[in-house]
C-alpha cells in the first residue's frame, strides 16, 4: 500500500529500450572505479542501490563484477551484486523485450574485461 501524495517520489516508469541499450553501452565502455576498503565500498554501493537509478546501478554491477573476476568479492559485494544483476535483468529485460536470462547474457557480455 502507498499514499497517493508518495507517487511521485516513490514510483518510475520503467526505463525504454533505447535507455537500456545505452546502459549496455555504457557498461561495456565504463571503467569501473572499485574501491579498496571494502566498508567504503559497501556503504557507497548501498546507497547507490537504495536511490534505484538504472545507469549508477549498473555500474555497481560493474564494479562488483570486476572485482568478481579478479576474486575478491566480500559478503556485501555478494549481496550488492545479487541485489543490481535481478534489478538489472529485470529491468533491462522489460525494456528489450527479451527474458531475464537474456537480458543477464547481454550484462555479463557488458561487463567482460
Amino acid at each position: 500500500m502507498l499514499r497517493e501524495n508518495n507517487l511521485d517520489s516513490t514510483i518510475r516508469a520503467p526505463i525504454g529500450a533505447s535507455l537500456a541499450e545505452k546502459i549496455l553501452d555504457h557498461m561495456s565502455a565504463w571503467k569501473a572505479k572499485v574501491s579498496s576498503p571494502w566498508k567504503a565500498r559497501a556503504n557507497t554501493h548501498q546507497a547507490i542501490l537504495d536511490e534505484g537509478d538504472p545507469i549508477t546501478c549498473a555500474e555497481v554491477y560493474k564494479n562488483l563484477r570486476v572485482l568478481e573476476q579478479d576474486g575478491g568479492l566480500s559478503t556485501t559485494d555478494r549481496k550488492h551484486l545479487k541485489r543490481s544483476t535481478e534489478y538489472l535483468s529485470e529491468e533491462l529485460a522489460n525494456a528489450l523485450d527479451q527474458t531475464q536470462c537474456e537480458a543477464l547474457d547481454q550484462m555479463k557480455r557488458a561487463t567482460l574485461i
